[in-house]
């Protein structure tokens, strides 16, 4: 999820940066490796001045103290303070906005861009305590608080968008073009930044307009919050609960996380599976009972769905209506075109010619799974056609008789705790991270630990995990920063999470996870190192504020150091015996390294289409949801043994904010250079060779948006990105 997507509610509009998110995440709209979006920088957490000194009661808005360069006091929030914090420091922020537009002397780069860059510092710190407990600690007091602030913050854009003399003073330092060259080229590609969100934003048109545009944003808040909102309480309040005869099929460690979700729901004793994607995937990929299958199915795909006051269709279709409202008005024929203009896919005809030349190899595959998994049923004489709830079970049964490979098995060698090591290793071993557990910081909720990093001795920044799925916390994994690295008032370390929603076990035993969780665990942490790498001057170019299809490169790369055999041998040990995972074992994961991925890139891709082509529509005044899922996906031939990754009514990263909206081809996209990375440490012999880890950290990882990312990665690649990579390493015909 990189850029906090539930805070996508709020702050995509508002254009704070979001978290980064793994695609394994349901509703990872809230969350990236923090993006700069639009207008909004996000400013320096360290710098104050001196309307904050004033009687700052609530905590949210103090700057950061204690250790580290300052953490923030999670001991002292309340959720009380929410609304009249943010409040006050939206009040702030704005006269610090005027006092900037209200300058006496000439706009220069000091006193107009780098002041931008230090302004709404106690709004931003807010925010950053709004986004974790509207992810991590929701609740329905919270939401009503939601409901509530979320437009302040639209206000607030629109206040910016519509400060006249502030957009003056913006254009007129990127308009001097003898002072730009004066000015380094992260200098002027910040000042680049600025001046073209505010346009792109609608700030040189009419006071009409501007005024239209800020009520659209207002009404989008809203509707963000409520889809969210709506999708939160189909994920809490369905759940399918089984008798001990209806276990059949399921591991002890499924099991054990049945037990242990029932405990946590007030019911001990009998068994639960929740309508996440973590409890989800692995009871369809075990359970023998078929019709337990298909309601554990429909529930989870039917969230958002129900024709319930909490069904989410009718709120899209104002979404849509609105986002293509204020497309228009600000120059672009459609949202899409607008979303992906900065981005380097640039346009979206780019982006959906990567995906149609990825989608027939796609759904060939899917035919030759389905033909595989319908030879082992008739087999068996199940005397079944392969519907999408027995995909998962099927595909489990090719696996084990094509590659003699047992996902259950390998699981027992994945214990949480071995694997995070494990990528402390891998840090370690590429990038001279090493980290160490410290008590000594306020956390937001028990389950949460923090690691002190350094490199060379010193300190890089604090890495928090906060691994385990709760009541109030949405589903799926993602990062956020809680402060970003700069250096435009001091030497300020970066604060990074990482947030899973891994089930716990029976107490005190150790938690394991499947294959595509450990891969999810190493692709969030890619995140958590783009931003503790980052070496930049100014906040809103730091780490992982860089563009949506190229924020998840990093991320994607880094989970393929899972599968090597240097991590492997060190930190897959048997639950049981301690032994080291075998080499023939390693060996089947391997050989099977492309398998099922018909299926994984053809449910993505869906998701992706659907998305890309609702946002270039013609006329998206009336569209009705259900209907253009269905005819798109019949209109590009999809299989029907398996359905869209996140269907249109549970789509949060595109509905619960804006943060992935006509953005979700992001992840292809960014596969691609990774894919095309990875091959660059396999042509240098190893996946730890010093001199292509220290490229990587030079062009890619330190840099943040200081340079254009396609001539940043062609810099640590030394030649163009090989678009045939993909093709490759998801073992389709390049030809």
């Amino acid at each position: 999820m990189t850029n906090s997507m539930k805070w996508g509610a709020s702050l995509a509009i508002l254009g704070f940066a979001l978290s980064a998110c793994a695609e394994t995440d349901e509703t990872s709209a809230s969350a990236t490796a923090q993006t700069a979006s639009d207008t909004s920088a996000a400013p320096s957490t360290a710098a104050t001045n001196s309307s904050e000194e004033d009687t700052m009661t609530p905590a949210i808005l103090a700057p950061y103290d204690g250790p580290y360069g300052g953490v923030p006091a999670f001991d002292e929030v309340t959720i009380d303070q929410f609304e009249p914090g943010i409040k006050k420091a939206i009040a702030m922020a704005l006269e610090e906005l005027d006092a900037i537009a209200n300058n006496d002397e000439p706009a220069t780069f000091e006193n107009t861009i780098v002041a931008m860059e230090r302004q709404g510092a106690a709004l931003n710190r807010a925010s950053t305590y709004y986004g974790i407990w509207s992810s991590n600690l929701s609740s329905p007091e919270f939401q009503d608080i939601e409901e509530r602030v979320d437009p302040l913050y639209a206000e607030y854009r629109s206040a910016r968008i519509e400060n006249e003399k502030l957009f003056e003073r913006i254009a007129a330092v990127w308009n001097d073009k003898a002072t730009l060259e004066t000015l380094t080229p992260a200098e002027q590609r910040l000042t680049w930044d600025y001046y073209t969100d505010f346009v792109r934003s609608g700030a040189a048109l009419d006071k009409e307009t501007k005024e239209r545009i800020g009520d659209i944003n207002e009404e989008l808040s809203k509707l963000y919050t409520k889809f969210s909102q709506n999708l939160l309480h189909d994920e809490e309040a369905y759940v399918t609960w089984l008798t001990e005869d209806q276990l059949g099929g399921l591991p002890d460690s499924v099991v054990d996380a049945a037990a242990a979700t029932a405990a946590d729901r007030g019911r001990a004793g009998e068994y639960a599976i929740a309508n996440t994607r973590s409890s989800m995937e692995p009871f369809l990929t075990y359970s023998e009972d078929r019709k337990l299958r298909e309601q554990v199915w429909r529930t989870y795909y039917d969230r958002g769905d129900n024709g319930d006051a909490y069904d989410n269709n009718d709120i899209i279709r104002q979404i849509l209506r609105l986002r293509q409202e204020r497309s228009r008005l600000q120059g672009y024929e459609n949202f899409a075109e607008r979303a992906l203009e900065k981005n380097v896919a640039k346009t979206p005809e780019n982006a959906m010619n990567l995906m149609m030349s990825v989608w027939p190899a796609a759904i060939a595959r899917v035919d030759e799974e389905v033909a595989d998994m319908q030879a082992i049923a008739d087999t068996n004489g199940d005397d079944i056609t392969i519907e999408p709830w027995d995909y998962r079970y099927y595909s489990e049964k090719v696996r084990k008789a094509k590659y003699d490979l047992d996902a259950d098995e390998v699981k027992q060698y994945l214990q949480l705790e071995n694997l995070r090591e494990g990528m402390f290793w891998m840090a370690k071993d590429l990038y001279n991270l090493d980290f160490e557990q410290v008590d000594d910081v306020p956390v937001f909720h028990p389950d949460v630990r923090v690691w002190k990093v350094t490199r060379n001795g010193a300190l890089q920044g604090l890495w928090y995990f906060d691994p385990y799925a709760r009541a109030g916390k949405r589903s799926g994994a993602w990062m956020n920063d809680y402060r970003a690295q700069q250096k435009l008032d001091g030497d300020i370390k970066t604060l990074v999470s990482n947030n899973s929603n891994f089930v716990k076990g029976k107490p005190g035993e150790p938690v394991l996870i499947s294959w595509d969780d450990a891969t999810t665990l190493f692709h969030e942490f890619g995140h958590a190192l783009h931003g503790l790498m980052s070496d930049v001057k100014y906040p809103s170019q730091s780490g992982t504020s860089v563009p949506r299809d190229y924020v998840e490169f990093p991320s994607q790369v880094h989970e393929n150091w899972l599968a090597t055999d240097e991590i492997l041998s060190r930190f897959a040990k048997h639950v049981d015996t301690g032994e080291t995972i075998p080499d023939e074992l390693v060996a089947k994961i391997k050989n099977a390294g492309t398998f099922n991925q018909g299926f994984a890139t053809t449910e993505y891709l869906a998701s992706a289409l659907i998305d890309m082509r609702l946002h270039t529509l013609a006329d998206a005044s009336d569209v009705d949801p259900d209907a253009f899922e269905r005819e798109t996906l019949a209109s590009l031939g999809m299989p029907s043994e398996l359905p869209m990754r996140h269907r249109t009514p549970q789509f949060a990263h595109v509905f619960s904010g804006e943060g992935y909206a006509a953005g979700y081809y992001a992840y292809l996209w960014a596969d691609t250079f990774g894919a095309d990375a990875w091959e660059a440490f396999e042509e240098a012999g190893s996946p730890f060779d010093d001199a292509t880890a220290q490229r990587f950290i030079d062009h890619v990882l330190s840099v943040g948006d200081t340079v254009d990312p396609s001539e940043g990665y062609k810099a640590f690649r030394g030649k163009e990105l090989d678009t045939k990579a993909l093709m490759r390493q998801r073992g389709f015909p390049t030809e």
